[in-house]
């Protein structure tokens, strides 16, 4: 009997039995990640934390008079299948606000086109700064697009935290930098070997690899005779384990980190070592009192993926979104002149997430700069110290 009554948009079921009033229609929010391909996993895990939240939504009435669904577009990490992604769901009048995406490089083609039409979107995965703060985000940032938000902190403190800690810490000092020539790759990359040699450490050779490579024996070749103690790879988990496990099968057994793209379980299966290291965004899930209940309550929606590094951001995103439609439809329909509140509403945010406070600044960024250093350990990454990036640190 509920299936009629959803279809014609009437009413739903609620969490406790009754029924939410739906009377006014549908209400979608679109999301773009890669849900195939090499870093499906963080994809799923996306979609999966973004379907839970609705799915909670939904149940509980939040937004008066709709009923929200998420469609899931994938981007399959292409900038160009992004770009067709966002042109779809932008022609769509019913679209509230976009969950997305997971790659710096999809992002530069979709915020555009999300921006002609006032579409909010909330990324629960970039980092690369030129995204909010533009070309010059060091020096002389300057909001790019006035509807782009993000939950995760940027590459202009994860990789200099990342060099702290592999430099101060792990006591490291002739590293090689690697690249996979992406967005997200070179400017993790960038802001990592800058700080190192702030640091005092030898940047002993930079090279690129390409991001569907899978022999790694010329770039070894090169770096070998330089007699790295570290290496550090700008790029994700599809590369980086290939490459740790023939460094090591080269004679070069040296540790290998990376930043948050290689932050997964992935990385080992496919070759990382007992001892490699990454930074992620945030603290880990698992430390944070909010976050106990989304672990169950996603063990209990029965995925069959896992909520990824991403899950706990991408379920914020999505909660974010949520409360801004709530604010929107106190005051009125929804409808595709309101975007504008839409944005306004986002950038009011100021809540208790599942993965920490979030909030954004001028630019469209989060103002929780929270990191963590990982370490594989058996078949996994695991916390080792979490903290913010020390601009004091350098000097």
């Amino acid at each position: 009997m509920l299936l009629p009554a959803c279809s014609t948009n009437q009413s739903s079921e609620s969490a406790d039995g009754s029924s939410c009033d739906t009377s006014k229609g549908s209400l979608v929010i679109g999301l773009i990640a890669p849900l195939s391909g090499g870093v499906s996993a963080y994809g799923l895990g996306i979609r999966n934390s973004a379907d839970l939240a609705i799915r909670q939504a939904n149940q509980k009435c939040v937004v008066p008079g709709y009923r929200l669904v998420l469609q899931p577009e994938d981007d399959q990490s292409t900038p160009q299948v992004a770009a067709q992604a966002a042109t779809e769901l932008a022609s769509d009048p019913n679209i509230a606000a976009v969950i997305g995406t997971y790659n710096s490089s999809t992002a530069q083609s979709v915020a555009p086109i999300l921006q002609q039409q006032n579409i909010v979107e909330v990324s629960p995965g970039n980092t690369d700064p030129v995204l909010s703060m533009g070309p010059d985000a060091a020096t002389a940032p300057k909001r790019q697009f006035p509807i782009y938000f993000r939950v995760a902190t940027t590459d202009l403190l994860q990789g200099p935290y990342g060099a702290q800690y592999l430099i101060q810490k792990a006591g490291k000092k002739r590293i090689a930098v690697i690249d996979d020539g992406k967005t997200y790759g070179v400017g993790i990359a960038n802001s990592f070997a800058q700080e190192a040699q702030q640091l005092g450490a030898d940047v002993v050779a930079r090279e690129r690899v390409g991001e569907n490579d899978t022999d790694f024996s010329s770039v070894i070749a090169k770096i070998r005779p330089m007699n790295p103690d570290a290496v550090y790879y700008g790029g994700e988990y599809p590369v980086a384990g290939p490459l740790s496990k023939q460094l090591a099968d080269a004679g070069l057994p040296v540790t290998v980190m990376g930043g948050d793209g290689i932050a997964d379980k992935q990385y080992v299966a496919l070759g990382g070592r007992q001892g490699d290291l990454a930074t992620g965004i945030g603290a880990p899930v698992e430390s944070l009192p909010d976050a106990k209940t989304f672990t169950d309550d996603y063990a209990a929606a029965g995925y069959s993926e896992s909520y990824s590094p991403y899950g706990a951001l991408s379920y914020d995103s999505a909660n974010v979104i949520v409360d801004a439609l709530k604010k929107v439809v106190s005051t009125g329909d929804f409808s595709s002149s309101r975007r504008q509140d839409m944005i306004d509403a986002v950038q009011q945010t100021n809540v208790d997430g599942v993965s920490g406070h979030v909030s954004f600044d001028q630019f469209g960024d989060t103002t929780n700069k929270i990191l963590t250093v990982y370490t594989v350990k058996g078949d996994a990454f695991v916390p080792v110290e979490t903290g913010t990036f020390d601009p004091q640190a350098s000097h």
